[in-house]
């Protein structure tokens, strides 16, 4: 009927003006601009400079989409908002809380991020999501209003470990992204795109103790507005004996996520220092 035209020309206008302001900051954030040049150029050596330039800008114009589209979808109804979604491969993350002992769910700076942890906590259950503060308190408030608005709740970085030890031990699931580039003790390096990455060690270390499973999930845009999520198989944990299986494990968890990348490079954050140490 009309009123479903009318959505989808509005839905059409957010998709089309987030875009506009993520080329809007390709074109004149020229230091955001020069880093993702800088690591697409280390990540993707072989492709063409003009291909390079055209992975940038789109991925410039899905930040801004990401940021509208987040905008719009915090105001529709639960009902609305899966209706709007279709999953793969919930059945892994049902039969991973069955297990009784929490689940870590990683991804990254990708796709649509927040839409996954939104919409997680209406099909599944609600969950614990990892983050950062944002420097703006205005916009840290707004941001932390739209990811708890299902249920979910915010775990900031200071004291998590003992927090997401209690979700954990509680059997209910914690969504970590793993591809901030970490400056503290538990930084350790992983190859990611072949060259080291300061990484998140908390992860792997949370589910060697644990025994939660390690589920990767990612949210890739449909064609028409609409958002697939889907859940991977677990990360299967190092053997035992593993001299070395923090890292082991971290490096496993960290080539998923450079798979879906490379699958789809415009849908991730290629404008944050990722390799700070070896690119500053």
């Amino acid at each position: 009927g009309d009123a479903g035209r009318t959505a989808d020309v509005a839905d059409a206008l957010v998709r089309a003006s987030g875009r506009t302001l993520g080329l809007g900051f390709y074109i004149f954030d020229r230091a955001h601009r020069r880093i993702a040049e800088r690591n697409l150029a280390a990540a993707f050596p072989i492709r063409p400079a003009a291909e390079r330039r055209m992975i940038a800008r789109r991925a410039f114009a899905h930040i801004g989409r990401l940021l509208m589209e987040l905008l719009k979808f915090s105001t529709l109804s639960p009902a609305a908002m899966l209706a709007r979604v279709e999953v793969a491969g919930e059945e892994r993350a049902r039969s991973a809380y069955a297990q009784g002992k929490g689940v870590l769910f990683i991804t990254g700076h990708f796709g649509f991020w927040e839409i996954h942890a939104i919409v997680h906590a209406l099909r599944v259950e609600p969950i614990g999501v990892l983050a950062r503060a944002l420097d703006n308190p205005a916009l840290n408030r707004l941001l932390e209003d739209i990811r708890q608005q299902t249920g979910n709740s915010v775990i900031y970085r200071k004291g998590t470990i003992r927090r997401v030890m209690r979700v954990l031990q509680e059997g209910h699931g914690v969504a970590v992204l793993i591809d901030q580039h970490i400056q503290t003790r538990d930084a350790i390096a992983v190859d990611f795109f072949q060259r080291p990455a300061a990484t998140t060690a908390a992860v792997a270390a949370l589910a060697l103790r644990t025994g939660a499973p390690v589920v990767p999930v990612f949210a890739l845009p449909l064609e028409d507005g609409r958002y697939r999520i889907i859940y991977e198989h677990p990360v299967a944990p190092p053997p035992a004996d593993s001299e070395d299986a923090v890292r082991e494990l971290t490096q496993r968890c960290t080539d998923v996520l450079e798979m879906y990348v490379r699958r789809n490079p415009e849908l991730w954050l290629w404008m944050h220092r990722r390799w700070r140490d070896a690119a500053s």
